[in-house]
């Protein structure tokens, strides 16, 4: 019977009651050892009919096995798998060891879900997950990333997690049930219930003192108290058999057995198999027949079902193995590595067997090793990253030379990359180069380093360490120094000039095979350089391919960047642009996205990360998805998409949460923030103080500048459009990245020039015309022309009149509205009412178009001042859609099927079918035919 659990057995209750009306959920039961989670779990399943239960449970020493959880809790609803789409359904075979290939990581996340939630279609689901804390890192992931993709779900999802272990789960964000100790009337309760006398009210109460009310210690005290004691007659001991972990009441009791017995219960401990016959063996070569397994079974303290295995409660597992010798503890996972000789349960005793094999090592050991990196490659096959680099990790230690243990280090470093994890990535590549000979692995650890810093570290060590590497591989490896070096140089436009690479292309042109980059000539005494000619740049020969010939444009760009000759860098850059691959790799599209958003050129910007999410898409490359979003949202903002950069933000900022990257939702909300001062949305302060918590909690790296300019963005316009101009330009006054400068060229002007601070305004004017002279954009001289009408006074029409001539062609709407509006204003003044009209008149439409709310009620004051009434128009069809809506919408108006939106987004079939219901009900279309013709943007 369960005691004292009334108020949490009814909020699980009430979870899968949800559940079974199409609102999933998942939530955490968590309490220390012993405090009844287990129990709880238990509890709730046995009570409930017409659902399908699944359980699965984190074991310690299961850790290396990827996706081994995962397996056992989706073994009753394999039987669906046909019905995933055939990716999704390959990638969980192989991750599950039942076919040989390569399984995409979020495949197998995606194929979780949609597994679950097609053995809901057809009763709903409970899934309960013990010892959550134990999880293989790969289960953890892939089980949080359903976790956050429930809602509209039959599925019902329960972890259980010990407090204070020294592993741990963190899922925040989901709903917490927390387990605290007994009250006094549930303590004597439940020792009544378990001893053989009625306890005393004061031994209760004393036990309640020394126990917390913990379920579990109460349970195991009847079994080591007297009845004396128990019923009050003798005094209690002075300090009971109890921890506070309470393993000493499993060891006290596994001491009492047989020496056979306490090693057939040591060599159970160490196994995660849970096969009777592989630990009879192993227990058998150690001395332990089959009546030790009876003696065990008698003391309570393990148990068996059918050929399974399974320990009484987790602590027993940790209390034997942790309390034997250290020799012993290796003689029982060497009689487990021998046992599992010769089996026929696949790879995953394979993995086993190398694993105990380690634990049985002495020393170096490189046979051990070996299996281990076999063991490794196979855990890189299933896309169990944390599984690989564990596992190489741990075959470095067994290495004997230097260079063979600093590839595995490598090999580790690489994998947990892959898994998300820069800060071990760091660490173990900077183990590895402390011992690495080869020049090449050297520089390809340096690379790993020089990420992982990048990212969430140093901007300046990120630099240093790739122009560092650069150097020294250029001689043995040319085409391996190029990316380097590219890298250092795109990373180094982030970086204050004192931190900057001092790498120099022409160093490099002889091992690279490069035309040496052309240099400025040397003015006058006195007198600064002479700008060199615009030329084609560094180019390798014709001959070479596409991709080295579009990485030697952008390290000669760069360079002439970030010597401050932008003039001279356009040109290489713009080579490098037209030559690049179709669809480039991630490293080689953020060096293009860099440089392409360093020059404002919106096109290439754009073409390289439509290009990279397509790709990434067809392939369902999570990781990529997530990194072309913001990126691509940004370019929708400047291409006046404004509803499809919300979309775009709003499923990055999804996509990070829900795969546990939080970091990287920093980016999508400052972008949201930005949207919704356009659009005049409630969300802004809901968004800011999101991005307010991420960015104190997490390190967002290279990204953290842009971060801070799209939040100082967003709030300059905000205190803009409220008429607060000298707020306005403080935010804006603080930008620091040259790209976010110049894309907030319209509201610094106007700030500046509104809070009567014309020098600022003229300083701010002069460096956008020297950006415009230097990259020669319509875009860039539209908002010189603009600025110039700002500071013209009365003679700003021809100003007003050049910026619109430029905007012909800018391919930037609002920022050709944000003319027009100041060009109306301006007649208005002038009392030029009709001509003012023609222009109020068309911003008001581009903004009402793009959903810009308070730049349309400016508009539509300024026109109503002109003498014409505008009526405000309803809202369009597409801004109506929510963000998820508007994706899905897209996707199914290209002739998508549900099934392949969903791949496509990450999410299973039903929340695509609902939110294509509500976006049918929204638009009044009926049919996807319709919804094909229906313009969104």
């Amino acid at each position: 019977m369960l005691h004292g659990r009334g108020a949490e057995r009814a909020r699980l209750h009430e979870l899968v009651d949800a559940a079974r009306k199409g609102h999933g959920r998942a939530l955490v039961v968590h309490g220390e050892a012993g405090t009844g989670k287990s129990v709880l779990l238990e509890d709730v399943a046995s009570g409930l009919a017409g659902v399908t239960v699944l359980h699965t449970q984190g074991i310690e020493s299961e850790a290396p096995l990827p996706f081994a959880a995962l397996q056992r809790l989706l073994r009753p609803a394999l039987r669906y798998a046909d019905r995933l789409p055939p990716p999704q359904s390959l990638a969980l075979r192989v991750a599950f060891g039942e076919e040989v290939g390569e399984a995409d990581r979020f495949l197998v996340f995606l194929g979780a879900l949609g597994l679950l939630a097609e053995a809901a279609e057809q009763r709903p689901v409970v899934a309960l997950v013990d010892d959550a804390h134990w999880l293989d890192d790969a289960s953890a992931a892939a089980l949080l990333f359903v976790a956050r993709r429930l809602e509209l779900e039959r599925v019902a999802l329960v972890f259980a997690v010990r407090d204070g272990d020294v592993r741990t789960f963190e899922a925040p964000d989901l709903d917490q049930v927390p387990l605290a100790g007994l009250g006094l009337g549930d303590v004597a309760a439940l020792v009544n219930e378990h001893a053989e006398v009625d306890v005393a009210t004061e031994v209760a109460a004393q036990l309640l003192a020394s126990t917390g009310g913990n379920p579990l210690a109460l349970v195991e005290l009847p079994r080591v108290l007297s009845a004396d004691q128990l019923a009050g007659r003798s005094p209690l001991p002075g300090r009971l058999p109890v921890t506070s972990t309470l393993e000493r009441v499993f060891l006290d009791r596994a001491r009492r057995l047989s020496p056979a017995a306490q090693r057939l219960l040591l060599v159970a401990s160490a196994d995660d198999s849970t096969q009777v016959r592989t630990v009879l063996a192993a227990a058998a070569a150690l001395g332990a027949g089959a009546d030790a397994l009876g003696e065990a079974e008698g003391s309570g303290l393990l148990a068996v079902e059918g050929g399974a295995l399974r320990m009484r409660h987790p602590l027993v597992r940790s209390a034997l193995y942790t309390a034997a010798t250290s020799a012993d503890r290796r003689a029982a996972h060497g009689a487990l590595a021998d046992a599992m000789t010769g089996s026929s349960t696949g790879t995953d005793d394979a993995d086993r067997q190398a694993w105990h094999l380690a634990e049985a090592a002495t020393g170096p050991d490189d046979t051990v090793a070996a299996a281990l990196d076999d063991a490794a490659q196979r855990a890189l096959r299933r896309s169990g990253y944390e599984a690989a680099s564990a596992t190489f990790e741990r075959a470095s230690g067994l290495t004997v030379s230097d260079d063979s243990r600093a590839r595995r280090l490598h090999a580790a470093a690489a994998s947990a990359w892959l898994a998300g994890q820069p800060g071990r990535t760091g660490a173990l590549a900077a183990e590895g180069r402390l011992c690495a000979t080869d020049p090449v692995l050297r520089a390809d650890l340096d690379r790993l380093r020089g990420r992982a810093e990048f990212h969430v570290g140093s901007i300046p060590t990120a630099v240093r360490l790739w122009t560092q590497a650069t150097r020294d591989i250029a001689q043995v490896e040319p085409l391996r120094a190029l990316p380097l070096g590219v890298m250092a140089c795109a990373a180094s436009t982030f970086a204050a000039p004192p931190d900057r690479t001092d790498l120099d292309p022409a160093e490099l042109a002889v091992d690279l095979a490069l035309e040496p980059p052309a240099e400025p000539a040397a003015g006058p005494p006195g007198e600064p350089p002479a700008e060199p000619a615009a030329g084609p740049g560094t180019e390798l020969d014709p001959r070479a391919a596409p991709r080295e010939r579009c990485l030697a444009g952008l390290l000669t760009g760069f360079h002439h960047l970030l010597a401050g000759r932008l003039p001279t860098a356009t040109a290489p850059l713009r080579v490098a642009f037209a030559v690049a691959p179709d669809v480039p790799d991630p490293d080689l599209a953020n060096a293009i996205g860099i440089a392409s958003f360093h020059l404002s050129d919106d096109d290439t910007f754009r073409r390289t990360f439509t290009s990279l999410l397509t790709h990434a898409r067809e392939r369902a490359a999570y990781g990529l998805v997530l990194f072309a979003l913001p990126r691509l949202a940004l370019a929708d903002f400047c291409a006046g998409r404004l509803g499809d950069a919300v979309a775009d933000a709003s499923e990055a900022r999804q996509l990070a949460l829900s795969s546990g990257q939080v970091a990287l939702s920093a980016m999508p909300l400052a972008e949201l923030a930005l949207y919704a001062a356009f659009r005049g949305d409630d969300q802004f302060d809901e968004h800011l103080a999101e991005l307010d918590r991420v960015v104190a909690g997490h390190q967002v790296g290279v990204l953290g500048a842009l971060v801070d300019d799209a939040r100082r963005w967003a709030v300059g316009e905000r205190e803009l459009m409220a008429g607060r101009y000298a707020d306005a330009v403080h935010h804006l006054a603080q930008l620091r990245t040259p790209p976010m400068v110049h894309l907030t060229g319209y509201p610094r002007l106007e700030a500046a020039v509104r809070a009567d601070r014309l020098d600022l305004a003229r300083t701010w004017w002069d460096e956008l015309w020297a950006f415009a002279t230097a990259v020669d954009s319509p875009a860039a001289h539209a908002v010189v022309a603009h600025g110039a009408a700002l500071l013209a006074g009365d003679e700003a029409e021809q100003h007003f009149r050049a910026a619109l001539e430029h905007h012909a062609d800018s391919g930037r709407p609002i920022e050709a509205a944000r003319t027009r509006l100041a060009y109306g204003e301006f007649l208005r003044r002038r009392r030029q009412r009709v001509a003012a009209r023609e222009h109020l008149r068309a911003a008001l439409n581009t903004f009402e178009d793009v959903g810009a709310a308070p730049f349309a009620e400016r508009a539509r004051q300024d026109l109503r001042a002109s003498g014409e009434t505008a009526r405000k128009r309803d809202a369009s069809t597409g801004q109506d859609l929510t963000p998820q809506e508007r994706q899905v919408a897209k996707f199914v108006a290209s002739g998508l099927s549900n099934r392949d939106v969903a791949a496509q987004l990450f999410v299973s079939p039903r929340t695509v079918d609902f939110h294509l219901r509500n976006v049918f009900a929204k638009t009044g279309v009926t049919s996807r035919t319709e919804l094909a013709q229906l313009a969104l943007a």
